[in-house]
């Protein structure tokens, strides 16, 4: 019975369609100039959109671009469709009179002008389905500018501002206290000189605290800032079109792949490289787009098929069909989908599960059940892309494995790394003397071990650059519990040394390598400096002069000992009850 009545419903309706649009030549002309003016309407807006694609405007407000290309298709098939329908029904029908069936409980010109308002109906949900998503995603743009601006004021400026802006929108008010790491008397001498005022800007606290206080000068500061971005993208749009940048020739507006950042992915760029300037055209055409390659659609990317699909239903229930026989007979079909397709769906939810709760990211170390340990390269809604960290193979897993299997992760939230050294020396160095050598070569590379932008790969409460009334690199960022560094321990007596081992705490799991590196050349400079022997790992019968050797190295007891004096052993045998 159901399928009865779904099948009249959907023939008979056509059929009287098909039977009403023969019967009239006016009604045909009308039909044939609806269709031609619907592709009209389409291939001039290709036209339309490629030219505001090309145009500053699509650059500088994107959103507002992507809104007006999506509502002039719509608008004028709308417009297009209506003035048919009027045109019918004022027009057709006034002069001729139509019969198709004489048992319609509705007649023939409403029967049409149901059709063409269908049309309007999908054609305003199409509409609606793609622009919510725009003003969605300018909502949520508007909030990561706002939190671009917390970051520049927890940063107090980026390094591309215009003037020091910063402290032209707010001004550092110093504590009416001395804090603490700093002597009364020294804070008061600090306070009577500028220089000596941008040191306590700059001063942290040995728990990571600033100190004083900034109040605004203008009235919103957030929005001289956002003009102040604005002007730097508009330097950065006139150097990629005028041939100023990184290629040596002008980029093209609107050039496929894209070759220039519209506003908001110059933001999202600068966000994830902590905010350095972008340099034009140093990236390769279509960058923007590639890294977003293989990533599932979001909730607002879903949105225009769910709301056009809600659309469509309501047309359909409008026209009369029962929704619940089309419910059941598709239900049975989709249950065999949803079966066939059921390992699909797992590496699809655990893959928005990852990236909703950052399980895992892309970069992030980590080390498989299976004992393969290397960087997270890629991660797709299917399969996950593992590079070995000597770029020797990548390994292809399930990406529901990375929710499913024990997976150590080295890098999430792990802001301590150890790097360990080890080295051993002569029984006829003192280990008192070796300890607090060791701690200087700690010290040394605290300052020295940098990567290649000058930002230092170990961390510690405060940052020497500090010290320097300089802005702090980020190594005493995050750093939430009490740390001494460098760490020298005295691990035991070897057949032919005595074994010590060092280590301080780097940023990440990758920052090891070449922090053990560089120490081991400060080690090396400082035991040849002392004349701290390492001897060869060798067994023979001794027939040296042990009382000659000995005096040798007593000759710099005296230097060794200053080391001492002004380093300490670290935390050597000092007992709980020693200060």
């Amino acid at each position: 019975m159901a399928e009865e009545e779904l099948t009249q419903i959907s023939v008979g309706e056509f059929e009287t369609v098909s039977q009403l649009i023969a019967s009239s030549e006016s009604l045909q002309l009308a039909f044939f100039v609806m269709i031609v003016g619907i592709i009209g309407i389409v291939i001039g807006y290709r036209k339309f959109s490629f030219w505001v694609g090309s145009q500053k405007f699509y650059y500088k407000r994107p959103h507002f671009s992507r809104f007006l290309r999506r509502a002039v298709l719509p608008f004028f098939a709308i417009a297009l469709i209506t003035a048919i329908n009027i045109y019918v029904q004022t027009g057709v029908f006034l002069v001729e009179d139509v019969t198709i069936n004489e048992n319609e409980e509705i007649s023939v010109h409403e029967r049409f002008a149901k059709i063409l308002n269908t049309f309007n109906i999908l054609v305003i949900g199409y509409t609606i389905s793609h622009l919510v998503p725009i003003s969605l995603t300018k909502r949520d743009k508007s909030i990561l500018e706002k939190d671009d601006f917390d970051a520049w004021f927890e940063m107090r400026g980026f390094i591309d501002d215009k003037d020091d802006l910063f402290h032209k929108l707010y001004k550092w008010n110093p504590p009416q206290i001395s804090p603490e790491d700093i002597d009364e008397k020294e804070f008061e001498e600090l306070l009577k000189t500028k220089e000596g005022l941008h040191h306590l800007e700059q001063f942290r606290t040995t728990k990571g605290n600033a100190i004083g206080g900034f109040e605004k000068i203008i009235k919103d500061p957030f929005e001289e800032w956002k003009k102040s971005e604005r002007e730097k993208y508009e330097k950065y749009y006139q150097n990629c079109i005028s041939g100023n940048n990184q290629s040596g020739r002008k980029l093209r507006p609107g050039a496929k792949p894209d070759e220039i950042f519209p506003i908001d992915v110059w933001r999202e760029e600068k966000r994830e490289n902590g905010y350095e300037p972008i340099i034009p055209s140093s990236r390769p055409p279509g960058h923007a787009k590639k890294k977003r390659e293989g990533l599932p659609k979001s909730a607002k990317q879903i949105l225009p098929v769910g709301i056009f699909i809600a659309t469509i239903l309501g047309v359909v229930a409008w026209w009369g069909v029962d929704l619940i026989v089309i419910a059941t007979a598709t239900g049975g079909f989709s249950i065999g989908l949803g079966l066939a397709l059921q390992e699909t769906m797992q590496n699809y939810f655990a893959y928005i599960m990852i990236r909703k709760d950052k399980i895992v990211m892309e970069g992030d170390r980590v080390q498989l059940d299976t004992g393969y340990n290397g960087n997270v390269h890629k991660i797709t809604p299917r399969v996950t892309y593992i590079r070995d960290a000597l770029h020797e193979s990548i390994a292809i897993i399930p990406t529901r494995q990375l929710v499913n299997a024990q997976i150590v992760n080295y890098s999430k939230e792990n802001k301590l790394v150890p790097a360990v050294v080890k080295v051993g020396v002569s029984y006829l160095n003192n280990p008192r003397q070796v300890a607090s050598i060791l701690v200087k070569v700690g010290k040394r590379g605290m300052k020295e071990v940098v990567d290649g932008k000058g930002r230092h790969l170990i961390r510690q409460k405060r940052c020497p650059y500090l010290n320097e009334n300089k802005p702090s690199c980020g190594c005493d960022k995050e750093l939430h519990v009490e740390v001494t560094q460098p760490v020298v321990r005295f691990n035991e007596f070897n057949d032919s040394s005595l074994d010590f081992s060092m280590w301080v705490y780097v940023r990440d799991y990758g920052a090891q390598f070449k922090t053990k590196t560089d120490l081991r050349m400060i080690m090396y400079e400082e035991f040849k400096k002392y004349d701290i022997r390492i001897p060869w790992p060798i067994r023979t019968v001794y027939q040296g002069d042990e009382k000659k050797e000995f005096e040798e190295i007593s000759q710099l007891d005296p230097d060794r000992n200053k080391v001492i004096d002004e380093f300490g052993v670290g935390d050597i045998g000092k007992g709980e009850g020693d200060e």
